[in-house]
């Protein structure tokens, strides 16, 4: 399958945004892990944009970026949104309250703790009655997220934004599944070749096992750190992607899956 990326946007912590992203992925600039700041979504009515959580402001700041960078109407595009945990905030203070008998669940809470609760929101602000499809495949989130996009984009021959994103766990719920960091990711996948992409993307899915492509960047601290990201939050595993487009020339990436792995060449236009 084969398709173009006119937009692209990351927000994470030292990163906010695909310039300062790109920068230290070419070994322009040093990363530092300072945490990034969350904007309110302003498409959204102020008693809505009340309820929004720290995740459902991430993906939707990636989301809104990435196809503000395609120059597309985010009301036109199919829509792929993927997260391994969901909102873990929310999910963690829910059990806390339930393991409580005096507490009691804020509406709000349990509004926010479903999966699709940050794709509902997007499709609020952005007034869009247009397909989408949320995953959650826990450490595998981000290629099979990839994979469906990429898909439905040549399939059915139309735009789609894909948005893949997670947030640091809290305790006591961290001890069981233990994630660190804040990493969003949005991409545009077009079925066409368009003048402005960053890169032409072939993806295809092989069944055979295999292991993630190592992340390797000219710095050899920021290498260390940065696969340490990939480590610990799923949706950094992005990041040799992210390296191969900031760098420019053409790249052979595997992401490993539960079963077999996603395939992909990068190729700049």
């Amino acid at each position: 399958m084969r398709v173009w990326i006119p937009g692209l946007a990351v927000l994470a912590d030292g990163m906010a945004g695909w310039e300062p992203a790109r920068a230290i992925l070419r070994g322009e600039d040093t990363w530092q892990p300072t945490p990034c700041a969350l904007p309110p979504p302003a498409t959204l009515a102020p008693n809505e944009r009340r309820r929004t959580s720290p995740i459902v402001r991430l993906a939707m700041a990636v989301a809104a970026e990435a196809c503000a960078a395609a120059g597309c109407d985010p009301a036109t595009v199919h829509n792929v949104f993927g997260s391994s945990n969901g909102d873990g905030r929310v999910v963690n203070a829910i059990l806390q309250a339930l393991a409580d008998p005096a507490a009691g669940i804020s509406p709000t809470q349990f509004h926010n703790c479903v999966h699709n609760a940050a794709a509902g929101y997007w499709t609020i602000g952005s007034q869009s009655h247009q397909p989408v499809a949320c995953l959650g495949g826990y450490d595998w989130s981000w290629g099979f997220s990839l994979l469906q996009a990429a898909a439905e984009a040549v399939v059915e021959g139309k735009t789609v934004l894909l948005c893949v994103y997670d947030m640091a766990m809290p305790m006591p719920l961290g001890q069981k599944r233990a994630t660190r960091g804040t990493f969003g990711v949005g991409l545009v996948l077009s079925p066409h070749p368009v003048p402005h992409a960053l890169a032409m993307l072939d993806v295809d899915y092989g069944a055979e096992d295999a292991a993630d492509t190592v992340l390797t960047l000219p710095d050899a601290q920021a290498t260390t750190a940065l696969r340490a990201l990939c480590h610990d939050n799923p949706a950094a595993r992005c990041l040799p992607l992210l390296a191969a487009i900031a760098r420019g020339g053409t790249h052979e990436i595997r992401v490993a899956g539960d079963v077999g792995h996603v395939a992909l060449r990068v190729t700049p236009c």
